[in-house]
């Protein structure tokens, strides 16, 4: 992966380039005008970040781009703001304060919607094994600008981290976060927006292993949850009890981990 700026290189994009390229351990890479074609060829690699003034944009030769946005997750927070429910967090007994392991964070938009009902004295860390998903999503929770302050707030509170899901929880120790949420990447698509279909050129699409759930209910106080299409197999494979609403095309299956609930 190369990491570079748009058209105008400014100082503050190139200053944050460079160091998001420290971060990733990759080449930052002057964009000097050139195509992102011509980069890839000339340096060859052909995953591309750039960075942009409010967020950033991953390129990979021959497929659509995708640019960090919230997407959904900006629509489940104004009903979250408004006092409305949310079925995930339902499902996770979220409550303030609580520890939340996102375990396949993706670009972060359950991640987002956990550091909401979280709030500012819980903290949400937010796994990705994709370097380029990670460097994406690292980038837009930092720079990201919704016009919700609210919102933008718990977008930087959330601690993106790249690493697999199973060799982090491995390395934590017994009951240190409160609830610990899986949602891999569905096998069989159901009707996708123009945002997460391009994910899935990036994105891990091995099914879950069940010793990640062995590793989850370790480390969890409170509930290990796993976001399935409704109906899936996945639920009974891995020892989950499916919650849902009945509207919904998508199922949360929880595991919970307090004997008083």
């Amino acid at each position: 992966m190369l990491i570079t700026t748009g058209d105008h290189e400014t100082s503050a994009a190139v200053r944050r380039a460079k160091e998001l390229a420290g971060l990733a351990g990759v080449p930052y890479v002057s964009r000097s005008r050139t195509s992102l074609a011509r980069l890839a060829e000339r340096h060859g690699d052909g995953d591309i970040l750039v960075v942009l003034e409010k967020g950033a944009r991953l390129h990979r030769t021959g497929r659509e781009p995708m640019t960090f946005h919230p997407s959904m997750a900006f629509v489940r927070a104004k009903r979250l703001f408004k006092g409305e429910n949310d079925a995930m967090l339902d499902a996770a007994r979220v409550v303030p304060g609580d520890v939340i392991i996102d375990g396949t964070a993706g670009l972060g938009s359950d991640a987002m919607v956990f550091s909401i009902a979280a709030g500012a004295e819980g903290q949400v860390l937010a796994l990705e094994d994709s370097l380029p998903l990670w460097a994406l999503l690292t980038e837009g929770l930092k720079f990201y600008v919704s016009g919700l302050p609210a919102f933008d707030e718990a977008l930087r509170r959330i601690e993106p981290i790249h690493t697999n899901h199973l060799d982090a929880l491995r390395a934590m120790p017994d009951k240190s976060a409160d609830i610990v949420y899986f949602d891999p990447m569905f096998r069989d698509p159901i009707a996708e927006s123009s945002s997460i279909s391009p994910l899935r050129t990036f994105a891990n699409p091995n099914r879950l292993d069940p010793e990640a759930v062995k590793e989850a209910c370790r480390v969890a106080r409170k509930t290990v949850v796993l976001k399935e299409q409704r109906g899936s197999g996945e639920f009974d494979r891995l020892g989950f009890a499916a919650s849902s609403r009945s509207h919904t095309k998508i199922a949360y299956g929880v595991i919970s981990l307090d004997p008083k609930r």
